[in-house]
Formats: structure tokens, C-alpha cells, sequence
């Protein structure tokens, strides 16, 4: 019913740049809120970034000051920009949108920071 689809990823060296890209699709009457998360090798998924309806930006701490999440003009749409990128960064990147009922994820985006 809903669609969640990244793009963006690839490979860049150590303090390189990377922007992602969300976009919802589908039977969408309202979001709650979009954010990004990601799984590195023979880790646990871990929260990134989040993107309240409010407006409200949240960052987890190991990329404050690195990484942006914005809005995009078209609807149902979020970036991650992503600067000062670091080996440990090198993920597997998920797009999560959340509505009143249920949450969806994206299939995923690999990003690998690596000289």
C-alpha cells in the first residue's frame, strides 16, 4: 500500500559528501514522521536522524554536526545530507516513514566510506 524507496548511496572516501533521497508513495493521507536509520555489517540497526510532522529535526549524536535531514519540495519526500563521512558511517542506509497506524521501510541504500 505505501512505497519506500532510497536512493543516493554509493562510495566515497573519508570526509567526502553523500546525499540521500526518500520518497513515500501510495495510500498516504498523513505522516507522522520520516527518518533515517542504518545497519552496519554485524551491527544493530540504529536510528540516524528523524523528521517530525512538526517540523522538528532530531540527530543521533554520533552524526550531529555531519549530517542534515531536510524536507524536499515534493510531497512525502526527505534528504540526508551527509558530510565529514567517516569509515564507521559505511551502512546500509533505511528510509522509515511513519504514519498513525503503521510504519514502512525502504529496501535500503549502501553507502561505504572507504579510501
Amino acid at each position: 500500500q505505501v512505497h519506500v524507496v532510497e536512493s543516493g548511496g554509493g562510495l566515497v572516501q573519508p570526509g567526502g559528501s553523500l546525499r540521500l533521497s526518500c520518497a513515500a508513495s501510495g495510500s498516504i493521507f498523513s505522516i507522522n514522521a520520516m527518518g533515517w536509520y542504518r545497519q552496519a555489517p554485524g551491527k544493530q540497526r540504529e536510528w540516524v536522524a528523524g523528521l517530525a510532522s512538526g517540523g522538528s529535526l532530531n540527530y543521533a549524536d554520533s552524526v550531529k554536526g555531519r549530517f542534515t535531514i531536510s524536507r524536499g519540495n515534493a510531497k512525502n519526500t526527505v534528504y540526508l545530507q551527509m558530510s565529514s563521512l567517516k569509515p564507521e558511517d559505511t551502512a546500509v542506509y533505511y528510509c522509515n516513514v511513519r504514519l498513525v497506524t503503521t510504519t514502512y521501510w525502504g529496501q535500503g541504500t549502501q553507502v561505504t566510506v572507504s579510501s
